[in-house]
């Protein structure tokens, strides 16, 4: 879309919040099924690579750009794109400096969660489409804002909630809402037993070499480099993660709100802690979520989240192999070998993991509790059902879709109806995320109004949903 875009960089506060008003907007062109798609990837050590890979599957998309902050991370993702026979991308270490380029026409982000929000705001404003990987945002008043700004700029928008666009769990949503296969469904519940062995405490260090940890930072607090405020244990630390519930569990809510089909609670209530380990981490690793909705035609629905991290049980036959799907995928990133060491070599090239092993217990998925029987859901892809007082087998299904695939349409078709996963709704799951964290440091129990968006009568509540800004990244109050 021809676009006149500010310069992000230049001097001032100003330029790094552009506002909607300083950019003039001209219509965008629908592209054929042909027209090359040219996309960027925000952030490349974990979950990009993913994106890499995803994007580089999608016929007639380009990886035309590639951004991360750590040079080291960057320079071999570029030369892992060149080892997939596609042309070297362009490299970005200042996503700002990436929106600037014109020939960009989508950027996809799998920064670390404070970033999300913020770069998407950015690159809609910047006349880009947008893919955000889960979850949509670090608080909730950027949430709001994120899906302001597709509104606003009327851009097309993906969230990184794959199991929408699996057909499998599409026909689960069908029993559950549609065919009435299981009654009247009144309880979900979403199980994020995942294995998480204790980070440890990392002493404080100088920042490694090619690293920008300024730009790293960005909205969060700037505090002294450690090993486990950076790479991957960022997930457990309050200024820049959200703990599992919104690192796994986020999909296992939104899974479960879909299948209730309700919207924002009116209470929430969460325990929990962080058991076993002493250690740097701050969020709970076992956390008990219970939120309360009410419907439309007065009824009042249950969803229950549960985050385990250690040694369990499976519940539902989820994670035992029975529903036939692909199993939830390891936590950790593909470990880089040092030439010295065959035997690290080895296990990189084998794909190791620099994050958690998977434990036999895993358990993750989502169980569905009707006037007729059960509904249970292994991963994103794979359903059963067990139905009447003698809970005999029902009908089951698996099949996986492609979600890169169904946002790269969109763009082509300027069709934000057919995005499945639109940010209107992601933003409703990931809210759910935020006010279980709220509840559970807080210690009490909160009662939500939806149509505010807002804790009542809870200004601390309300406050710790707001969150904090670092100059000059900010998400502004006008976008």
């Amino acid at each position: 879309m021809p676009i006149e875009r500010r310069d992000f960089i230049k001097s001032t506060t100003a330029a790094l919040t552009v506002g909607a008003a300083t950019l003039a907007l001209k219509p965008h062109s629908v592209l054929g099924a042909n027209d090359r798609v040219r996309v960027a990837i925000c952030g490349t050590r974990g979950r990009g690579v993913d994106h890499i890979h995803g994007f580089n599957k999608v016929p007639n998309v380009e990886i035309a750009a590639l951004c991360d902050v750590d040079e080291n991370v960057l320079n071999q993702r570029l030369s892992d794109v060149e080892k997939l026979g596609r042309p070297k991308p362009k490299s970005y270490i200042d996503v700002r400096k990436l929106l600037e380029d014109k020939d960009i026409d989508a950027v996809s982000i799998a920064t670390p969660n404070h970033w999300h929000s913020l770069i998407g705001i950015w690159t809609l404003q910047a006349g880009k489409d947008v893919y955000v990987e889960k979850p949509c945002s670090h608080n909730s008043f950027e949430g709001r804002q994120l899906v302001a700004a597709v509104k606003k700029y009327n851009r097309i928008c993906q969230h990184g909630s794959q199991w929408r666009s699996n057909p499998g769990l599409i026909e689960a949503m069908k029993h559950l809402k549609e065919d009435g296969t299981i009654g009247d469904v009144y309880m979900a519940r979403g199980l994020c037993f995942k294995w998480r062995p204790s980070i440890g405490k990392a002493p404080q260090e100088p920042v490694p070499a090619g690293v920008h940890y300024d730009l790293w930072t960005g909205p969060a607090p700037l505090k002294p480099f450690t090993k486990n405020r950076f790479h991957y244990n960022w997930h457990w630390i309050w200024d820049t993660g959200n703990g599992d519930i919104g690192n796994q569990a986020i999909h296992e809510i939104d899974i479960a709100r879909a299948g209730l089909g309700v919207g924002f609670p009116v209470q929430v209530s969460a325990i929990g802690g962080h058991f076993m380990f002493d250690d740097d981490q701050q969020t709970p690793n076992t956390l008990n979520a219970a939120y309360i909705f009410e419907t439309a035609d007065g009824k009042r629905k249950m969803m229950e989240i549960e985050v385990r991290h250690w040694i369990t049980n499976h519940e539902a036959e989820i994670g035992t192999g029975a529903y036939g799907g692909n199993s939830v995928p390891p936590a950790g990133l593909a470990a880089a070998a040092k030439p010295a060491e065959k035997k690290q070599a080895a296990a990189a090239q084998a794909g190791a993991s620099l994050g958690p092993k998977d434990a036999k217990t895993n358990t993750v998925g989502n169980i569905f509790y009707g006037s007729k029987g059960i509904l249970g859901i292994d991963g994103y892809e794979s359903y059963k059902t067990w139905l009447g007082e003698d809970v005999e087998p029902g009908p089951h299904g698996k099949a996986g879709g492609d979600h890169y695939a169904n946002f790269i349409d969109c763009v082509r078709s300027r069709d934000a109806s057919k995005i499945n996963s639109p940010i209107e709704e992601a933003h409703i799951s990931t809210t759910l995320v935020h006010l279980a964290n709220a509840s559970y440091r807080l210690g009490r129990t909160l009662k939500f109004d939806p149509k505010t968006e807002q804790v009542v009568g809870d200004d601390e509540a309300n406050v710790m949903l707001r969150g904090t800004y670092r100059a000059p990244y900010v998400v502004e109050e006008k976008i």
